[in-house]
């Protein structure tokens, strides 16, 4: 059986500094099939220049300026993979088979969504995440999102069928994608590391964390209902989380 193929998606602005580790991760993946798709938020720096100067096809499109959502919706909008990733363009794939492992496990499962592990990369060294993530279920996520964005992976009709992002968040579109996901279809939980997240100042995550945590609370709330005692227990978790 044919092993599915890759629509990889980088939304860029101004991410120059990050964005040739990240390429050259996407580059070094073997024996699978791989579209790589840039959209740009208008970068001024030498972005565009870098992307220009691949040596093999790609599609980059320009000036999505309406947020991080609609940028990665305009990917999914012109993938054309089985299986739609997000690399962000400060993170990376850690093996050249990372995506051929994805592949092989998409096919001997018939997932349709899965996910696995991320290592941080804080000043060039890679460190483990700092914690042990528990196992799937829909209850488990709805107490905190343990699922990494760049270590995720969703078939293309898939994505479509949940509705791709939400552009009403800024920081949990993600977090509000999965809780969407998990309504139709449970993931395949692999417990092996992928790709490395990037911590540095710059990065939204940890520029604007209270914010994120906050918007997180409210993905929370929106899936789980008018149970009171089960929304107050999300509230006090939040603010012990918080301190």
């Amino acid at each position: 059986m044919k092993l599915p193929t890759f629509s990889v998606i980088t939304c860029t602005r101004n991410s120059e500094p990050w964005l040739q580790e990240a390429i050259a991760s996407v580059l070094m993946q073997r024996e699978v099939e791989v579209e790589l798709i840039f959209v740009d938020g208008g970068s001024n720096d030498g972005t565009l220049a870098r992307i220009r100067a691949l040596q093999r096809p790609y599609r980059l499109i320009l000036n999505e300026r309406n947020g991080i959502g609609a940028a990665m919706n305009a990917g999914i909008a012109a993938a054309q993979g089985d299986i739609v990733a997000h690399l962000h363009s400060d993170d990376f794939y850690l093996r050249d088979d990372t995506l051929l492992s994805v592949a092989r496990a998409a096919r001997a499962s018939g997932c349709r969504w899965l996910f696995g592990r991320t290592m941080r990369c804080i000043d060039g060294r890679l460190e483990p995440e700092g914690y042990v993530a528990p196992r799937y279920s829909r209850r488990q996520l709805l107490r905190g999102n343990f699922i990494p964005h760049p270590a995720t992976f969703v078939s293309r009709e898939l994505m479509w069928r949940a509705g791709g992002f939400s552009t009403d968040y800024k920081y949990a579109m993600d977090y509000d994608l999965w809780l969407r996901l998990s309504c139709i279809v449970e993931p395949l939980q692999l417990d092996v590391p992928l790709t490395a997240f990037r911590e540095h100042a710059g990065s939204l995550s940890t520029r604007e964390r209270s914010a994120a945590m906050l918007e997180d609370l409210r993905v929370r709330l929106a899936h789980t209902g008018f149970h009171p005692l089960t929304r107050t227990m999300h509230v006090l978790r939040y603010l012990v989380r918080r301190q």
